[in-house]
């Protein structure tokens, strides 16, 4: 209540501040273009998949869930999430392709973790709220910065500078004590030159998991200058966060025993032989991101986009682990009482990052006649700093330092690229579009591991050094008549990288190669003001393609293995049919068959010796439905809105075996979003209430999970293969309601 209580009365100061300083002159009049970074973006004559989603479409989902899944009804895309209801640690696949494999920019600035490629939605909660939009590029894409799109790209635009003063507050609660206050306020333009923009939002969830809590906190900030054709903007947004670990999930069986709810981390034994949850099993990470932005218009043909940027990420999680061998963290076995060697204990471990990403953008565009070209590129450094301390051992005898250090190493990364591309007008009817781009990668990890090696009987020794050096050409051919129809098709070539996981929790003895994709794509869509269409074919082939194994690492990251061959082939459809102004129906759909042509795992004997192997030939991707659906029916009457959105996924193998004991059953679930807009009332500017009622039949499903495999030799000498796993429950019915006021 504090809480809410502080940011109204914020509300109410920056809303007196903005309707003292509004303008009365025919500065009113102005519109900012927007200022940021837009080379990597698809447009209606660029030969690639994509779709946009607009910040209207945002703004009726934006319940303080993460932005995965305000993106679901977009085709090919499956969300995950730890906590079950949106909130806290979630994830998105597009194309079966991981989060690892999805380049992710905000204005053109890369946003994926520059060594594990992943993006953590829970350090930038709340970003939807001063999104302008979003574009999704499916396949390769075009040209972009940071990590490698080798599934698609989401590539998010923040709002312009406003012209005219504002205020605005949302808010959201819900079931599971779910939470969104937001506060935004803007000045307008000052002086005919100046802006500036705020936001402030806190969220908080007690989870639909048990004890699967977040609490986030997240800004955003801009001061933006105007001036004969001169853009420029200073940015800077970020989040903390601190969230109860829900990532090992649960089997089957526990969840028949306790509930689908059930939430293993942090669960002990105590002294008195109870089951106990040790109450700080949490996550703690703050997240910085500072953007300086120029855009100059030159002249009327030529304009230059150039962007610095610092990314500051500093945290940690604290961990309860039973039953751990001591000597794996620079531990000294103990006798106890009784006069027994203790070998194994329970222990809190704290695992650190401490992370610094920077760099230069630059974009040089040209429009003229037939042609439009970019010219850009991108120079990035990455510095990342882990470490992990013990902060207690359950009695042990024995000196130990408080928070004692069993592990430190730092990850270095140089990223350059630079890239040309062009759209050039054949005719009135066809463009040709050529996209090229030479990508060189230096990466190192120094230091001493958080894996022991048995054989040195010490921390492994991290002496990683490898460098990387792309050429990705993008070819293709677009028509347009101008008016109803448009065709491409095109072939792209794109590389990627291994991450640091790949490196530190695989094996070393083989490290990981790069991976190569071609993408062939070929598409073709109808639109008119009744009735829209679009059918668009891909074939992805892969060499060396890092699949999920289905395993986790210790700290709950993904593992992956290559794979010499595989491809992912598909269909995806879009419909919509308008009859009339208050109702639309849209759909789309995915069919696809995703396949490593030629693979054998590797079983081990206690899951971590003394392999054995079992071919199996053509066999499906891990993650990788073979179905998605999405159905929506929109009614609109005066300022009443209604929409009921239903999505399906097919059954997800949860490991490249083909085992029917190791996978996500489809699903279909169905959430239903009412909302009124009363328009100017109560001298406001805009009042609208909203409704959501997600999972609206009651559906139990999993939206994650992992799986693993071990064997052990019985009596008789027989290798005896066993497998397990563990899912990630979805929430069932809840309900959300909404609120947002601008003055």
């Amino acid at each position: 209540m504090k809480k809410f209580v502080f940011l109204v009365t914020a509300l109410n100061v920056v809303t007196a501040y903005a309707q003292t300083t509004a303008h009365t002159d025919s500065v009113e009049t102005i519109i900012l273009k927007d200022v940021e970074v837009t080379a990597n973006r698809a447009s209606t004559v660029t030969p690639v998949a994509y779709t946009t989603v607009s910040k209207q479409t945002l703004e009726k989902s934006n319940d303080g869930r993460d932005l995965p899944f305000l993106l679901t009804m977009t085709p090919s895309v499956v969300v995950t999430s730890d906590a079950g209801a949106g909130v806290g640690y979630s994830g998105i696949r597009i194309r079966g392709t991981d989060a690892s494999r999805i380049n992710v920019t905000a204005n053109g600035i890369p946003i994926n973790d520059a060594e594990s490629h992943n993006v953590y939605w829970v350090n930038m909660p709340d970003l939807v709220s001063s999104l302008r939009d979003v574009q999704i590029q499916r396949g390769a894409g075009t040209s972009t910065n940071g990590a490698g799109a080798f599934g698609a790209s989401i590539n998010m635009v923040t709002d312009a500078p406003a012209a005219e003063s504002y205020a605005s507050f949302g808010g959201a609660y819900g079931m599971f004590n779910t939470h969104k206050e937001t506060l935004q306020a803007g000045t307008g333009l000052l002086g005919d030159h100046w802006t500036v923009d705020m936001r402030l939002s806190n969220i908080g969830s007690d989870g639909y998991i048990d004890r699967a809590s977040s609490s986030l906190w997240s800004y955003l900030g801009q001061i933006g200058y105007i001036n004969k054709g001169a853009f420029l903007r200073l940015l800077a947004f970020g989040g903390k966060e601190d969230t109860y670990m829900a990532w090992d999930y649960a089997s089957k069986e526990d969840m028949e025993k306790y509930g689908r709810r059930y939430n293993p981390c942090g669960e002990y034994t105590d002294s008195e032989g109870k089951t106990a949850y040790y109450p700080d099993q949490k996550d703690h990470f703050i997240q910085h991101h500072f953007q300086l932005h120029w855009s100059q218009y030159i002249n009327k043909y030529w304009r230059l986009n150039i962007a610095a940027f610092f990314t500051k990420g500093d945290g940690h999680y604290d961990q309860y682990k039973t039953n751990r061998t001591l000597e794996e963290y620079g531990l000294t076995p103990f006798y106890n009482a009784d006069g027994e060697k203790v070998k194994k204990s329970d222990l809190i471990r704290l695992k650190f990052n401490d992370n610094d990403f920077y760099g230069l953008t630059g974009a040089l565009h040209l429009q003229k006649g037939r042609v439009d070209g970019t010219l850009g590129g991108a120079v990035t450094n990455f510095r990342g700093k882990h470490f992990g301390k013990i902060k207690w051992v359950r009695n042990y005898i024995g000196k130990i330092d408080p928070l004692q250090e069993y592990y430190d190493n730092t990850g270095k990364k140089f990223d350059a690229n630079i890239y040309a591309r062009a759209n050039v007008n054949i005719s009135r009817l066809f463009s040709a579009f050529g996209d090229l781009q030479y990508r060189h990668i230096d990466y190192s990890i120094d230091g001493v591991s958080d894996n022991f090696d048995y054989n040195t009987g010490g921390m492994s020794i991290l002496d990683i050094h490898k460098k990387y050096n792309f050429f990705n050409p993008k070819v293709g051919l677009n028509f347009t008549d101008g008016d109803h129809n448009r065709a491409f098709v095109s072939w792209s070539v794109a590389h990627r990288e291994p991450v640091r996981d790949n490196f530190t929790d695989g094996d070393r003895a083989h490290d990981p190669t790069a991976e190569r994709l071609f993408d062939y794509e070929i598409g073709y869509s109808y639109n008119s003001s009744m009735f829209s269409a679009g059918v668009n074919l891909y074939y992805m082939d892969y060499k060396d393609q890092l699949v999920l194994t289905g395993q986790l690492s210790d700290t709950g990251n993904p593992l992956s293995v290559n794979v010499p061959n595989s491809y992912r082939a598909g269909i995806e459809l879009q419909a919509a049919f308008k009859p009339c102004k208050w109702f639309e129906w849209q759909l789309n759909a995915t069919l696809s068959r995703n396949r490593i042509k030629d693979f054998t795992e590797y079983i081990y004997e206690d899951e971590w010796t003394n392999p054995i192997t079992r071919y199996i030939g053509s066999t499906p991707i891990a993650f990788s439905p073979d179905i998605i659906f999405n159905n929506s029916f929109n009614f609109t009457v005066k300022g009443f809105e209604a929409s009921l959105q239903s999505h399906y996924v097919g059954k997800q193998y949860l490991s490249n075996t083909h085992s029917e004991e190791q996978m996500i059953k489809s699903y279909f679930v169905s959430d239903l979003q009412l909302g009124y807009n009363f328009g100017k009332v109560l001298g406001l500017k805009q009042l609208r209430l909203g409704f959501l009622v997600n999972n609206i039949f009651n559906a139990k499903y999993f939206t994650n999970g992992y799986a693993g495999a071990g064997y052990y030799v019985d009596d008789a000498g027989e290798k005896i293969i066993y497998r397990y796993a563990g899912y990630a429950a979805a929430a069932t019915t809840n309900v959300m309601a909404t609120l947002n006021v601008s003055f």
